[in-house]
């Protein structure tokens, strides 16, 4: 084979030590193999340098057919006596996204379990006589990194993304994961990069210990080949990431980090197993020494693989990519028009919400209100929202003012003229909304898209009095808007495709899941969750306590109970979509009279923070009894009216004497 060209993968006469262990850890031949994709190729430089690429698009995943392809150039190349060294790296600025999930539980059966991650990784790459680099740019994600720390160094662009998200998907890394890292970059940051699923930039994985130097995309190739000569020629220290202890605390610290990680794994998400095991085998390497917890990887993550969980996540993951797929719609060749600014009637707290959603995306955007009042109260929101991201380190003061920047205020429609898309976002009253259409149809240019974010009423009903139903679209948001993830794009038959094409790069551009749906009462999201709001009311008109039914929906997993949610979203709202429901499917609805009897008290949710001291709106929802007992006194007396105490005593409380105990002492 010439020097400088790319090998032919030819089968090897004779390789001693070394050939056995290859054979061991080559995956067994299957079906699977044949329709997995993608491949390894090897270039040796004139200097003695292998370069192994990983090519796969479009992220370069680790498919069985990678992994048999990155043995055999392996193999080479440790048997070459013209290879010095080897740079190991990924085709079109990707490292690797990591193993393919599409091969999750179709791994042959016979396959020894560690065969790759154990005996290859381990056995054959990180003790072999000859040293490798990797050369990271683009991503280097799960199996990547993985395969990336298994190299003897590591070579990073400053943008480059590396991290390990396996938890997603309900698994632990598995290829060497949990005892590499926080052998690079310490027990806690590689329990917060694990337990979070959370990546970095090459910058800060540099800063860590993760990644040896940052060069440019251009000069990856070639530093990453110098540093690999280095190592050979024992100018640069020969480590293996197994084996190092320099940024491991001592034993007892080690406990007291494993031991805080527990809790709040447990606090975060009490029903998870996955992260609790990530936790013990990371543990017992600390405890017992790597080798043996790379075994107790493997078959943990074995089992994970096979839990209900992580085939839900696994679910969750294709169908969450799947959403933006929409046939008839996507596939057409259409090309989404450019969203420059955008224009919000309604500056309430989901208005403000998703006004912030535009600006965090960095797209200018006029609010519109009714008067000052309203209006200024609607900025404050959208402030005290962005603060909130200063407050937590996410934005610096000077992103903020930026930001800020981008948000205009006014009380008319005459900026909405160059808008590209309007988003109305009052109350559920379809009078009101059908004047708005008619008014932003006189007002914005003939390709405005112009989205209403109703959660009930028919859109063919708030554009009816419109010529332009084409361009009416449901842009469903959930609260608060600037931090849930999910869309939902209401489409009807008048709907353009160019405009779902344009909100779903909207979508895109706002850091959204978007789901398209039709026009029906409830859509999809609320559809499904009504049916868990009735079963709620009806189990406290049969006695249940209100705090004991979201203390038990929240010990089950949801992150909060329904009662609180509502509390949360406004008793206004929950009403009004609740009258929606009962006109639509009487025959399936049960009508509980909680939610009215609070507006009727003017107990209309979280709105009335500024009116309470606290900010309580619903004492039971939020405040378990104990919690209760601090706040008795006349400022609790006033929030709850004679009428609404009997009711809740006589339907709900009584069972609860702890419960029964506190309301006595407010009506003492």
């Amino acid at each position: 084979v010439k020097v400088g060209t790319a090998t032919k993968h030819a089968p090897v006469a004779s390789l001693k030590k070394t050939k056995r262990q290859l054979q061991l850890c080559r995956p067994a031949v299957s079906p699977l193999t044949e329709m997995a994709r993608g491949a390894t190729t090897m270039e040796v430089r004139d200097d003695g340098v292998a370069v192994i690429t990983i090519s796969n698009p479009p992220v370069n995943a680790l498919s069985f057919d990678v992994i048999a392809s990155l043995q055999r150039n392996y193999e080479e190349a440790l048997r070459r006596n013209d290879v010095k060294a080897i740079v190991l790296t990924g085709a079109k600025g990707r490292f690797s996204g990591g193993f393919d999930i599409n091969g999750f539980g179709n791994k042959p059966k016979n396959e020894k379990p560690g065969s790759f991650s154990i005996d290859f990784l381990t056995g054959v790459v990180e003790d072999a006589q000859k040293p490798s680099v990797a050369a990271i740019d683009g991503v280097a994600l799960g199996g990547g990194l993985e395969l990336a720390m298994v190299c003897h160094a590591r070579v990073s662009t400053p943008s480059a993304q590396l991290g390990l998200p396996e938890l997603q998907l309900g698994i632990i890394p598995g290829m060497g994961g949990t005892q590499r890292l926080p052998r690079l970059v310490g027990l806690k940051k590689a329990l917060e990069m694990m337990l979070m699923s959370k990546s970095i930039k090459g910058v800060e994985a540099h800063k860590f210990g993760l990644v040896d130097a940052i060069v440019s995309a251009d000069k990856l190739i070639s530093t990453a080949c110098s540093c690999a000569l280095e190592i050979h020629e024992h100018k640069r220290p020969w480590l293996k990431s197994l084996l190092r202890t320099d940024r491991l605390t001592d034993i007892v610290e080690a406990k007291k980090i494993l031991k805080f990680a527990r809790v709040q794994a447990l606090k975060q998400a009490a029903n998870l197993q996955h992260p609790l095991v990530c936790i013990d085998v990371i543990e017992e390497g600390i405890l017992f020494g790597p080798r043996a917890a790379l075994m107790k990887e493997v078959l943990s993550g074995k089992m994970l693989e096979q839990s209900q969980t992580s085939k839900s996540l696994r679910h969750f993951f294709f169908a969450q990519r799947a959403t933006s797929k929409i046939p008839n719609i996507t596939n057409l060749g259409l090309t989404p028009r450019r969203i420059l600014k955008a224009a919000n009637v309604g500056g309430g707290l989901m208005g403000s919400g998703i006004a912030t959603a535009f600006i965090l995306s960095d797209i200018v955007v006029v609010l519109k209100e009714v008067n000052e009042k309203f209006l200024n109260t609607g900025i404050n929101r959208i402030k005290a929202n962005l603060q909130s991201f200063v407050k937590k380190g996410r934005m610096t003061q000077e992103d903020y003012e930026k930001k800020l920047s981008l948000l205009s205020g006014v009380l008319d429609y005459e900026q909405f003229r160059d808008a590209d898309v309007v988003i109305e976002a009052v109350i559920e009253d379809l009078l009101l909304k059908q004047k708005i259409f008619s008014d932003l149809e006189r007002s914005c240019h003939s390709n405005c898209i112009f989205a209403t974010n109703t959660s009930t009423i028919d859109l063919r009903l708030i554009g009816q009095q419109t010529a332009c139903q084409d361009r009416i679209v449901g842009a469903h948001f959930f609260s608060p808007a600037h931090v849930m993830p999910l869309l939902e794009i209401v489409r009807t038959q008048q709907t353009s495709s160019q405009v779902i094409v344009d909100l779903l790069d909207v979508a895109k551009k706002i850091r959204k899941t978007p789901i398209v749906v039709g026009s029906c009462t409830g859509f999809a999201v609320n559809r499904m969750f009504f049916p868990y709001g009735q079963a709620a009311g009806l189990l406290v008109d049969y006695g249940l306590d209100i705090y004991h039914i979201d203390h038990v929906i929240a010990n089950f997993g949801m992150p909060t109970g329904p009662f609180r949610l509502a509390d949360l979203v406004g008793f206004g709202v929950a009403v009004a979509t609740g009258k929606q429901y009962y006109k639509s499917y009487p025959e399936r609805c049960y009508k509980s009279r909680l939610t009215e009897i609070m507006l009727e008290e003017n107990r209309t949710g979280i709105e009335n923070i500024l009116h309470l001291m606290f900010g309580i709106s619903w004492l039971f929802s939020l405040w378990t009894p104990g919690q209760v007992n601090l706040l008795i006194g006349d400022f609790i007396f006033i929030m709850i009216s004679d009428k609404l105490l009997q009711i809740l005593i006589s339907k709900s409380m009584l069972r609860n004497q702890e419960t029964w105990q506190v309301l006595h002492k407010i009506l003492s």
